[in-house]
């Protein structure tokens, strides 16, 4: 009788501790492992309290980088939408901020980026890659990046408010054929390249 219970609690513990060194080995199951247990505790209270942060202007964004896509048409996304780590590490109320993007056209017609606006900054500044003001085409089966190197850029001038890594203002894409969204900016939390979507839609021309 004695060395059956000794047999189960021995199994008992390897399995216990089969479980920890399998929790070790990903951090991110143990994460969930305690989120989960965490959330079990909370009540509907909690949930209303927590709201998207990208819903209020300048709130902060958990996790850094968060370049943010939102699709205009069928055929068109604006993609990696975000303002580069301010070289301070902040953005100043009156500052005027770079904002880095891509525009993805997967139709058979070009589109135009006519004008950015929005409410946490008094305007934007759109120039070509040869440094005059202009509107920015988007030709078809192709992409558009701004603020590379020898690439277009826009400038959102005399920001409203202080902007710190990993906080997002709204702006608003405008294009020539009416068309219009409103992405989330939000502050790069390190320096870094100017982002490029996912997928290149240009056919391939083998």
């Amino acid at each position: 009788m004695g060395t059956g219970s000794a047999e189960v609690s021995g199994n008992a513990i390897e399995k216990d501790t089969s479980m920890l060194r399998h929790t070790s080995a990903h951090p991110i199951a143990a994460l969930l492992l305690g989120a989960g247990l965490t959330l079990t505790a909370c009540g509907v209270d909690d949930e209303a309290e927590s709201a998207n942060p990208l819903e209020e202007s300048g709130t902060e964004v958990d996790g850094g980088n968060a370049g943010v896509d939102e699709s205009v048409t069928e055929d068109v996304t604006v993609a990696d939408v975000e303002l580069p780590h301010p070289p301070d590490g902040v953005y100043r109320a009156g500052d005027d901020a770079p904002l880095w993007f891509a525009v993805t056209n997967t139709g058979n017609d070009a589109v135009t980026l006519e004008d950015v606006t929005g409410e946490d900054f008094t305007d934007a500044r759109i120039t070509a890659a040869g440094g005059e003001a202009a509107s920015l085409e988007v030709p078809e089966n192709d992409n558009l990046y701004v603020g590379a190197p020898d690439a277009p850029s826009v400038t959102l001038l005399g920001l409203a408010q202080d902007l710190r890594s990993s906080q997002s203002i709204p702006v608003t894409f405008v294009f020539a054929d009416g068309q219009e969204v409103t992405v989330e900016a939000v502050v790069a939390a390190t320096g870094g390249d100017v982002p490029e979507p996912d997928e290149d839609p240009t056919p391939d021309s083998n």
